[in-house]
């Protein structure tokens, strides 16, 4: 359990708090490529750690990413025209270049003016169908970031943003809690005995080999963050040992897991803080042969208009309706939550805590272990900054080998982690529960 104190640290986010701060020093994304589609074409208004941003793609398809209220009457850019290699604020016509550069002030025609201002901006890169942005101190800039994604032809990723009413922290924990997939998910997996399979082996997403829902929980930190096996009972190996069916999870520093899928796909997914009450969640499919859009937001359960649409991203749900739950669905017997997907009986639940949870009232048990290693380990590296080193994870760059992994048997005396090989291990953590 934490403590009110240590709650607040993890979870407030805006400029000046330590948690914000750390945010800060990562690389994050901020929009998706098809959020700013066409050269000149309209710019995007953001919140970022608390901050009004506006990003645009200029006539060369460069990004920028700026304070939204332009720097010499406080008009919103977000209301800007894209034109000829920059954005012109609607108040007085001063135009701003994508790395700021203040091209034109028509109300004062002045170079020398001009040449000493430059209007906030971030430095933004552009990968993966994402677009990235660094908000942190310059002579601390890290290195770009690369993940499996980022590679491949665009037709292998479907790229997908959700903006929900939820404190960051309720939905990174949610994804890195390995127990609540064979309950709140139940709609989803299938629990098959032919699922039990030999060692190496692995099965499609919706399949669990076992009905286990407090599974044994094996954490292993590393260089990005940490990464633990859900070990989940079964008879025997197809060899006849005694077995696991083991899940693995990832978390990436500061707020990254990747989640395994079926065949060669797996989803990459970012829990980035608009503000202490607000979280985009960027989701990203990727695999070795071509992705279904449709099919990916259908499984997250977005294809519902009522919930969510790609146009502003939003994820809408109100206690005026019930957040949306098909209780009748539930009577019949055709569901068991009253959703339809994964992301959304996510965000549903999320929401259900309140914008910022409570977690000193909490009640853990041993399946919440790894929601307690997050914590431990978001505070740890927040003492770390704190004390002049590096945030855990800001100098791993090359992130294309870790892996997460689909529910696999194997023998309870085999070494798991040699099944995620790259993914590095640095050591095991106790398995007794300790307060964060």
């Amino acid at each position: 359990m934490v403590t009110a104190a240590e709650n607040d640290r993890l979870t407030r986010v805006g400029p000046g708090t330590p948690m914000g701060t750390m945010f800060r020093r990562y690389w994050l994304p901020v929009a998706t490529s098809a959020q700013l589609p066409e050269p000149d074409g309209d710019p995007l208004r953001l919140r970022l750690l608390g901050e009004d941003l506006v990003a645009f793609r200029d006539t060369a398809g460069r990004v920028g990413l700026l304070d939204e209220l332009c720097m010499h009457r406080r008009v919103s850019l977000a209301l800007g025209r894209v034109e000829n290699g920059g954005i012109r604020c609607l108040y007085h016509g001063w135009k701003f270049g994508a790395d700021g550069t203040v091209q034109e002030t028509p109300n004062f025609c002045d170079d020398a003016f001009r040449a000493r201002l430059r209007a906030p901006a971030y430095p933004v890169r552009e990968a993966g169908g994402l677009i990235w942005a660094y908000l942190g101190p310059k002579d601390q800039e890290p290195p770009f970031r690369h993940h499996r994604f980022m590679e491949g032809p665009d037709a292998n990723r479907v790229v997908v943003r959700v903006d929900g009413r939820a404190n960051w922290l309720q939905l990174a924990e949610g994804g890195s809690d390995s127990s609540h997939v064979g309950v709140l998910h139940a709609d989803h997996v299938k629990v098959s005995a032919q699922a039990r399979l030999s060692e190496n082996e692995s099965i499609d997403l919706g399949v669990m080999a076992s009905e286990d829902n407090a599974p044994d929980l094996d954490i292993v930190d590393a260089d990005w963050g940490y990464f633990y096996a859900a070990k989940r009972a079964v008879a025997k190996t197809a060899a006849g040992e005694d077995a696991w069916s083991i899940r693995v999870t990832t978390f990436i520093f500061p707020s990254g897991r990747i989640i395994p899928s079926q065949g060669s796909f797996e989803y990459h997914l970012f829990e980035i803080p608009q503000d202490d009450e607000h979280t985009s969640t960027f989701i990203v499919c990727h695999g070795d042969e071509p992705a279904d859009h449709d099919q990916v937001v259908a499984v997250l359960g977005l294809s519902d208009p009522r919930f969510w649409n790609e146009r502003d991203c939003a994820f809408r749900v109100s206690w005026e309706d019930g957040l949306g739950q098909d209780r009748a669905r539930m009577r019949r017997g055709e569901s068991f939550a009253g959703y339809s997907g994964i992301e959304q009986e996510d965000m549903v639940l999320a929401y259900s805590q309140g914008p910022i949870v409570d977690r000193t009232k909490e009640m853990l048990v041993p399946a919440d272990r790894a929601v307690v290693h997050m914590r431990r380990r978001l505070l740890e590296s927040l003492r770390r900054m704190e004390a002049g080193g590096e945030p855990i994870g800001l100098s791993s760059a090359d992130l294309r080998k870790v892996r997460a992994l689909i529910d696999t048997t194997v023998a309870r005396s085999a070494d798991w982690t040699s099944l995620v090989p790259d993914n590095k291990p640095l050591g095991r953590t106790p398995k007794v529960p300790e307060p964060a």
